[in-house]
């Protein structure tokens, strides 16, 4: 069974409000060894997130520069200048929040992640209240599972969703890679099988050792040819 958000995700979340200042959320960055908060409003909806690089353009960009945040931003016209000028975690914040919630798988968060090129995502339920947080650290604990874990759930895809008997297979697994060989019954069963395994929770990598049978080719109004 693959695992699902809440099953790795972290439920004691810091969050922080729009209205608090920059200098309290720069100190408990620090002070809690995170990168970024979510931020909730009144009913604890998430409606963004403040990071360390919603933060730093303050100081790469005003301190030493002899303009004053509003000038740059007027003449530059970029949005890492305007938060350069922001007080308050509604003038810096990134929103929307990009955000998942529990029962989505994990490799859902892991593509989230990757393609917005976050570290973590606030967690929410079915209104958008903020439930739960899931790291980089979280997504990848699923490697962690044990390899003979792994090798029982192939034989049962072998047996469950292929109607096949796993003694038809040889099929080891080594630090999460697997290695399968044997003869599938065709091509097409064989190639969804290696599919399949790639998608057990836990596989690093799929070996492909199967022995193919021949494709068969048919003529019109013929039976198979060989």
């Amino acid at each position: 069974m693959s695992a699902t958000v809440q099953d790795v995700m972290t439920t004691d979340v810091v969050a922080v409000r729009p209205d608090a200042s920059f200098k309290d959320v720069a100190t408990m960055l620090g002070r809690h060894r995170v990168s970024a908060f979510p931020v909730v409003d009144d009913e604890g909806k998430v409606i963004g997130v403040v990071s360390e690089a919603d933060l730093l353009p303050k100081e790469a960009l005003v301190a030493g520069s002899g303009l004053p945040p509003g000038r740059l931003s007027v003449t530059l016209h970029h949005r890492e200048f305007s938060k350069a000028g922001g007080i308050t975690v509604n003038d810096v914040m990134t929103r929307p929040a990009v955000t998942v919630t529990a029962g989505e798988p994990v490799t859902s968060a892991a593509r989230l992640m990757y393609s917005c090129k976050v570290k973590r995502l606030p967690v929410v339920d079915s209104g958008g209240r903020l439930v739960g947080i899931v790291s980089r650290a979280d997504v990848l604990s699923v490697y962690g599972r044990p390899d003979e874990e792994i090798l029982v759930e192939i034989r049962q895809v072998i047996r469950n969703d292929f109607l096949s008997d796993p003694a038809r297979f040889t099929v080891t697994v080594k630090d999460g890679v697997v290695t399968i060989a044997g003869r599938p019954e065709t091509a097409e069963s064989g190639r969804g099988l290696v599919s399949a395994i790639w998608q057990v929770e836990g596989v690093v990598s799929v070996g492909d050792l199967l022995t193919y049978p021949p494709a068969q080719h048919t003529a019109p109004g013929l039976g198979p040819l060989s």
